[in-house]
């Protein structure tokens, strides 16, 4: 994995025994950084599955404005690399693309 990151993404990836679906305390005591949209706090991201849940459901999330949309994104991205997860996103706008139609 490429670490020169030069995105603004502030997801980091984290050894974790934590799998699956998380409980209420499981998620709130993660940092920030183990989010797609850190503020948020919503969608983590603690491995490949995570990751591909974060991928399938990114414009469902609510509450969330367009610049946490972005560092959401490259969160996402940074990621999927971190997991070798393929993306053919190439910016979030395209999500939303794929339920239109």
């Amino acid at each position: 994995m490429n670490t020169n990151d030069k995105s603004n993404a502030t997801w980091r990836p984290r050894d974790s025994a934590i799998k699956g679906r998380l409980s209420t305390t499981e998620k709130n005591a993660l940092p920030a950084s183990a989010f797609a949209f850190p503020e948020a706090r919503k969608e983590p991201m603690l491995d490949a599955a995570h990751v591909r849940n974060a991928l399938s459901r990114f414009d469902q999330v609510k509450d969330v404005t367009n610049a946490d949309r972005d560092l959401a994104f490259a969160n996402i991205q940074k990621a999927a690399k971190h997991f070798e997860i393929q993306m053919t996103e190439t910016n979030w706008h395209e999500f939303g693309a794929r339920h239109t139609g």
